[in-house]
Formats: C-alpha cells, structure tokens, sequence
C-alpha cells in the first residue's frame, strides 16, 4: 500500500516538473519573441546593419540621414578625386572631374533601404544579429575613352624602343655599339586595374602602379660579337640621275634597311624589311620602269636600292633565293646585275649562307648610295669579283603607223624602241689574288621591244578664197556684160603676145 502510494506521488512531480519546465520555456519564448519583434521593427525604417553604398556605411541610420551622409562622404568627394598612376620615376594623375561621372544615388538608396525588408521576421532578425557585409552600388560609371587617353598619353612618355646592337667603321677600325633596352607600358593591365579601382573610398585617390616592361632589342650585343670585319662593298651613282622626289625615295628606303643583321640560316626579304611604299611612309612619285616604258609612280627609284645591295650581297658571296631582272635595262648597274622589285609582287630575297651573322650597313649622302657588308674577318681569306657577258644582241625595229587624227608631218613616239640583250653573269673566287672557281650567277634576257611612232595624215583645211576670186551672182554677170559691150565699142581690139607670134 506504501509502495503504490509513492509510485503516485512520484509520477505527481514529474507532472509538474514538465508543467514548471514548459512554463518556462513558454516563457522564454514569448520573451524572445517579443525582443525579436522589437528589434525587427526597430529597423523597419532604418537600414539594417551590414548595408554600405559604395564604401558608405548606413548602418542604422534612417533614409534622410543616409542620404545626407552620402552627399557628404561620396558624391561632394568625388570631382576632388584622381587617377594616380605610378611608374618607377614619374608619376600622372587625372581629375575626376574630367571623366563625366554619371550615378542613381536615388536608386541606390531604394536598393539598399529595402535590403531584407521583403524575409521573414526570423531572416530579419538574423541579418540584425549577425549581420553580411551588404553593398549597394551607384551605378557608378565614366567615359572610358578619357581614361584610355590618359594612359596613351603616359605610354607616349614611358615607352621607349629599344635600339639594337650596330656596327661602327671608323677609319678602317670596326667598334661594336652595345644594345640598348627598351621600355613599354603594359596599357591593358593598367586599364583593369584603374577599373578596378574606381569603386572605393570616394575620399582617397585611385592610386595605381604601373606594369612596365623591359623590351630586349631584336640584335643584342652577344648576337653580332664575331661581326669585326668589312667583307664587301658596293657603290651606284643617284645625285646625277635622280629627281628630288627619286631621290627621297632612294634615302627613305635605304635608311629601313641600314643595321639589319641576319644570323645563319636567316633570310632576308626586301619587301618586308622596306615595307609597303606609301605616301603616309613619305614615298613620293618618280620615274619607274612599268612593263616596256618608263612611267612615273610611288616609290620611284628603289630598284636602285635592292639593285645595290643585291650587288654588295654577291660580292659577300651570297646567292639570291629570289631575284628578277627588269624588262629593261637599268642605267645604275651592268646589264645582268640588276634587281627589280614591286610590293605584293616581286621581291628580292636571299639567305644567309655563311656560318656567321652578317651586318647590313646603307648609305645615300644625297649623290652614292652605298651598300656595306660586314662579318668575320675569317671571311676575308677568300675574295669575290662579278662580271658579265653579253652574248647576244637583238636589234629592235621601229614601226610607224599613218594616224588621221594628226596633222600631216607630226610624228608622235607611242612605244620607244629598245635593243634586245641576252647576258650571263659570272662570280669569280679568288684565293692568293688567283682565280679558284669560276660559278653562272644568272642568265637573263632581256626582250627587244618594237617601237611604234604614229605619222599624221590629216590634210589641211583648205583656206577661204579671195573676194576677187568669189565667183559673181546672176546680176553681176549681167553687168559685167553690158559694161563688156561698151568697152568693146570704145576700145580696139588688143593683142596677145602669142597673136602677135602667130602673125
């Protein structure tokens, strides 16, 4: 009987204790929840903790004073604010008042008030208690176009080519001029990185280090070290033969071509190294060799150039990979020792046979243009000479043809007629100052061209005839006679000569 009145009193506690526990809880509860409660409708007009506009913190703050707080910290900052942009030794800065700022700080602020505003009370509360770092943008955007004309501009200042290692002839002595290196602005990093800057703290600059790059030149020092000898040389005349416009032509493209170096193996191309002769590269018109006449064109005068040099190369004991002759010949080189080029057609190239790196050196003075070869003196143990044959000549006719558009006696040259040649040329190699080998360079033909002059065959318009001779109407005739009939009865009878020898 005590035991069973026991196990009831124990399952009484137990009761109760669930009821004093639930109580509590219960209590907890409500309390919680009405401190949560509280809370969320703390912030229902203020902006929740976390939130920023750009790097403006409005953390609790309602929108009036969020908006002021930005006029203040952002948007009366920002045309105070620049572009800094560091390099090793300068720096360049650019306002941003310049850069046509545009933003929506109205819409911003909508953005960032109503931030949580739409969860529940549980997420609100949470966004309260254990805040995310929450940021609005403006819409911040600028003209992109000033920014990528500043940074020309510091590349214009930065940037600097590099300068290759050359050769120097001085009285006879050849000195190695050391490379120089270049420097370049790496403009498309530094155009990210500005980007990327741009959105922070509206009181400070926008302060960037610049990438700059070593540029290595494309002939370093090491590269032509073994170059310490002149091997040829060859020489043409232009100053007497060349209009100023041939000229300039002639010292445009001989200075693109100064200091190049081929290693072995490497080959030259003259239309690569010259480029495309254009008036923006300042070629001018002159006279050029077009088919079977003389014409005049852009960059007149370079076969000049590649005729030289190719002459120079031979001598140095380096064949040509591509080469042509003209359709005529050429006043400046011996028949058969002429190059001929034309952009995007004909070009004059060779390859580097020698088992050292060669040097390229070109002159015009304003009357010798000049061709220089440099390399190894080990080179010069052997000597080259270039001559030619002229095998065969073929006389070329002149044809006239009668034109009745011209004159009578006027002759007009259509097509100048120009004699025909074939010719071999032939390279010597000399060794001791004796002849060792004798090698066919090339055999070329250059074609006769026919003449053609046009003879003119109008006749002349006949001139008008004399008032005396003008031949009378029908009146005048009548008259005439009349006053025949009187002089007739007047006058006697006249003889001619030829009556008075009859008689």
């Amino acid at each position: 009987m005590v035991e069973k009145t026991s196990k009831k009193f124990n399952k009484r506690k137990i009761i109760i204790g669930v009821i004093i526990t639930g109580a509590i809880l219960l209590g907890v509860t409500v309390a919680g929840m009405s401190y949560m409660h509280r809370s969320v409708k703390k912030y229902s007009n203020l902006f929740y903790p976390g939130t920023r506009i750009e790097n403006v913190d409005l953390s609790g703050k309602s929108l009036k004073e969020a908006k002021k707080l930005l006029m203040d910290q952002y948007v009366d900052k920002l045309p105070n604010r620049k572009i800094v942009v560091n390099t090793d030794n300068k720096s360049f800065s650019l306002e941003f008042s310049k850069l046509n700022i545009k933003y929506n700080l109205d819409k911003a602020l909508e953005e960032a008030f109503n931030y949580g505003k739409d969860l529940n009370i549980f997420s609100k509360y949470k966004i309260i208690v254990d805040p995310d770092d929450k940021c609005i943008g403006t819409g911040f955007s600028y003209d992109k176009e000033v920014v990528k004309r500043f940074i020309d501009d510091i590349a214009k200042q930065v940037n600097k080519e590099p300068v290759n290692a050359s050769i120097n002839n001085e009285s006879g002595k050849i000195n190695l001029i050391k490379h120089k290196y270049g420097k370049k602005l790496d403009k498309d990093k530094l155009q990210k990185d500005i980007q990327n800057s741009m959105n922070g703290d509206a009181s400070k600059d926008v302060e960037v280090q610049a990438h700059i790059e070593e540029v290595t030149p494309k002939v370093t020092s090491d590269k032509i070290s073994s170059i310490n000898s002149l091997i040829s040389t060859f020489y043409t005349d232009y100053g007497s033969i060349s209009s100023s416009q041939r000229a300039n032509n002639i010292e445009i493209c001989t200075k693109s071509i100064n200091g190049t170096v081929l290693m072995p193996g490497e080959i030259f191309s003259f239309n690569k190294i010259v480029g495309e002769r254009t008036e923006e590269r300042g070629y001018q018109s002159a006279s050029v060799i077009v088919g079977n006449q003389v014409d005049s064109g852009l960059g007149g005068g370079i076969c000049q150039v590649s005729s030289t040099l190719y002459n120079t190369i031979l001598l140095g004991n380096i064949k040509p990979t591509e080469r042509t002759h003209h359709t005529l010949p050429s006043s400046y080189v011996p028949l058969g020792r002429d190059a001929t080029v034309d952009w995007g057609n004909i070009d004059y190239k060779f390859k580097n046979t020698l088992p050292y790196p060669i040097y390229i050196e070109g002159i015009a003075n304003g009357s010798t243009l000049i061709f220089n070869l440099y390399s190894n003196s080990e080179l010069n143990k052997k000597t080259y000479t270039i001559w030619n044959e002229v095998y065969e000549t073929i006389n070329a006719n002149m044809k006239t043809e009668n034109d009745s558009s011209l004159p009578e006696g006027k002759e007009e040259i259509i097509q100048n007629a120009y004699t025909g040649y074939k010719v071999r040329v032939y390279k010597n190699t000399l060794e001791n100052g004796k002849i060792i080998n004798q090698e066919l360079i090339s055999d070329d033909f250059y074609r006769p061209v026919e003449g053609l002059a046009k003879v003119g065959a109008k006749k002349p318009d006949p001139k008008p005839e004399d008032t005396k001779n003008k031949k009378p109407d029908k009146d005048d005739n009548k008259k005439d006679d009349t006053n025949k009939d009187e002089k007739n009865k007047e006058k006697p009878t006249q003889q001619t000569p030829k009556d008075k020898v009859k008689k």
